[in-house]
């Protein structure tokens, strides 16, 4: 990797430095922020490909889904993109969503249309709205409101670099290149990721698979279930309750463990917090929603915290291992029990009954405590390889990101290169 030899400031709180035969210009004197509201439900605009903030992958620069006009709703505003302007998301500035509009199309009404005169290769103009420079410099701007957005004044007085034109594709040809082999290899730790749990999921099923010495049992004959307090009821206050924290649906997290830090707090009795308490091996699954049935486990009691109407707490009986039956709620969950079972609605509740009416696959208390410990042990190494290839997925990215903002801030000298 080479260097430019010369530098000089670029009288910018967000760029360093800058080559010396580079110039330091503002945006609004490079490119225009196209608009123009038309009804989508009208010729030529019918049919046509709608690009929305959710259409865009954030940092990246590439388009991970479209629809149409119709299919979106015609009744707000929308833009006409030509093949080749940059689409700009205005809200959230921060998650860095930009693009090339690869076909005529419209974007929706949250987003910019850019077009850039003669002296901007468009790619170099997508690559530099990526760098972090820019995207600091609209992050900070959009947010003078309460919802970040960033308007088209401010935005047009950005700092902007124009290399000499040859350097502009040399740039853009060189991060096409780099990012392409990162994005490759991005590609492929998350297909890995995507193997180690499937494979986390066979070797749960495969643990829980019953054989004819297994019995079937309700949950209500095995233990105790029970909703949380109504978050509506603590806002009366009552002579002697006192605030104390709770755990929510949001608590139970995906990897199985409670959230007992930082916690929402609303009024309790005494008697209410002997009634809503957690103890070790309680399990706790999330009451309805997206993640309905999603279990949780609760290591250690927790004195003094309480839970909330979101999540159903089971409290299992002397002669069933929680930890086993926290296994054996977790294989529905990623089953799709819930939804297999209660119809396809929106929103499925799982109501107390409906809890204590499931039906577990048991074996002696000896083999439930034999696989519980088999699962943790196998799981957790699994888990760890999944934690080793995020961290260096997001490594990668990190990498990424540093690259476009070098190189076009001018730290790095593409010249040359092939």
């Amino acid at each position: 990797m080479k260097f430019y030899p010369e530098m000089k400031p670029a009288n910018s709180p967000w760029l360093g430095g800058m080559p010396t035969h580079w110039e330091l210009s503002r945006f609004r004197y490079e490119a225009v922020i196209n608009g123009g509201q038309v009804d989508p439900r009208k010729e030529p605009w019918c049919g046509m490909t709608l690009i929305a903030p959710n259409h865009i992958e954030s940092s990246t620069g590439r388009i991970i889904g479209v629809e149409t006009a119709e299919e979106q709703g015609a009744d707000s505003g929308k833009y006409p993109v030509r093949q080749g302007q940059i689409v700009y998301s205005k809200i959230r500035p921060a998650l860095n969503k930009a693009a090339i509009a690869e076909t005529q199309a419209l974007c929706s009404a949250d987003m910019y249309a850019m077009s850039f005169g003669s002296r901007i290769e468009s790619r170099f103009a997508l690559y530099y709205i990526l760098a972090r420079p820019f995207r600091t410099f609209v992050t900070v701007i959009s947010l003078r409101v309460k919802m970040p957005k960033v308007n088209r004044e401010d935005l047009a007085d950005a700092p902007w670099l124009v290399p000499p034109m040859d350097e502009q594709c040399a740039i853009a040809d060189y991060l096409d290149r780099e990012t392409s082999r990162i994005d490759t290899l991005i590609e492929e730790q998350l297909r890995l990721i995507e193997m180690l749990r499937e494979r986390r999921t066979a070797v749960i099923s495969s643990a829980l698979a019953p054989t004819d010495s297994w019995i079937r049992r309700r949950i209500k004959h095995i233990g105790e279930t029970s909703l949380g307090k109504m978050l509506d009821a603590g806002r009366a206050v009552r002579d002697g309750d006192q605030s104390r924290p709770y755990v929510r649906a949001a608590d139970v997290r995906a990897d199985g463990s409670v959230n007992l830090l930082d916690l929402n707090e609303m009024p309790f009795s005494g008697a209410e917090m002997e009634v809503f308490d957690l103890r070790a091996g309680d399990v706790l699954l999330i009451e309805g929603g997206a993640t309905v049935g999603r279990p949780g486990f609760m290591y250690e009691s927790a004195p003094g915290i309480a839970f909330q109407k979101t999540v159903n707490r089971l409290r299992v009986k002397s002669q069933v291992d929680p930890r086993f039956v926290y296994w054996s709620m977790l294989r529905l969950y990623e089953s799709a029990y819930y939804a297999n079972h209660y119809g396809s609605v929106s929103f499925v509740h799982l109501t107390g009954e409906k809890l204590r009416e499931i039906e577990l696959h048991l074996p002696s208390l000896d083999e439930q405590r034999a696989v519980a410990a088999y699962l943790d042990e196998q799981t957790a190494k699994t888990d760890a390889l999944i934690i080793e290839t995020e961290k260096f997925i997001e490594l990668a990215r990190e990498r990424r990101a540093a690259l476009i903002t070098a190189t076009v801030t001018g730290q790095v000298d593409v010249r040359g290169t092939v």
